[in-house]
């Protein structure tokens, strides 16, 4: 007959008692326990269900940087489906953009447009915080319009490149993510919501390409054409920014 030392019945009561605790709390338990069920799905099912979730609303807020063609842009952007409004950040420079339909405005202090149009301080400074309307021939429309639109931004930030796989559950500003990425990180990595909708929260986009952060998914807001006092149709084409 074997005879337990009370010392060790104690100890195994306190493991069970810990153990019973754990689980309750969730403490070494299942992390998807309680959350919205994609942090259990194959990683190229959480990518198309994220972003059938950011199509499924009109209005998101988008902040961080993108670099396009060597340049980064330092972006904090409100967009719906009317268009978009928000701070661009270039090169020490900073300027507001704001679409309304297919109406860009571009608005900036004088020394922007200094140093956009050269030494003619007359002209920059009757341009000092007016919104300035962009030509739809400009190369600038191009370049700006897309950071004002959800649609076309979307589409292209939120693929991955490369051999899909998660990477564990992580936080983004309070809220559990599950995080994908795209050929181990080199080709951008995505963390999902757990919360709610499996909305795309952060993105590190592959090759060095830019941080963003997604927020205020749904929330609804407007953008309204500036008062004609306030804006300035500069001609055919802007200067060079």
């Amino acid at each position: 007959m074997t005879v337990i030392a009370p010392g060790r019945t104690r100890h195994a009561a306190l493991v069970t008692a810990v153990c019973a605790l754990a689980v309750l709390t969730g403490c070494g338990g299942d992390p998807d326990a309680g959350t919205n069920g994609v942090g259990k799905l194959a990683p190229d099912v959480i990518q198309s269900k994220t972003r059938t979730a950011a199509a499924s609303v009109a209005t998101v807020r988008m902040a961080g940087t993108v670099v396009t063609s060597g340049r980064t842009y330092e972006l904090d952007m409100r967009l719906n489906e009317e268009g978009g409004t928000g701070s661009v950040t270039s090169k020490g420079s900073t300027f507001q953009l704001l679409r309304v339909g297919d109406t860009l405005y571009l608005q900036a202090d004088s020394g922007f447009w200094n140093h956009a149009d050269g030494s003619d301080t007359t002209a920059a400074s009757k341009l000092d915080g007016k919104y300035v309307k962009v030509p739809r021939t400009d190369p600038a429309y191009k370049k700006f319009s897309g950071f004002t639109d959800k649609d076309v931004l979307l589409s292209g930030l939120l693929t991955l490149h490369g051999s899909l796989a998660t990477a564990g559950h992580h936080e983004q500003s309070g809220t559990p993510t599950i995080r994908i990425t795209g050929d181990g990180g080199s080709g951008g990595s995505l963390d999902v919501s757990l919360e709610g909708k499996p909305y795309p929260l952060r993105l590190e986009r592959g090759g060095g390409a830019g941080t963003l952060t997604f927020s205020d998914w749904g929330k609804d807001f407007s953008v309204v054409e500036p008062e004609k006092g306030e804006t300035v149709d500069y001609g055919k084409q802007l200067p060079a920014s």
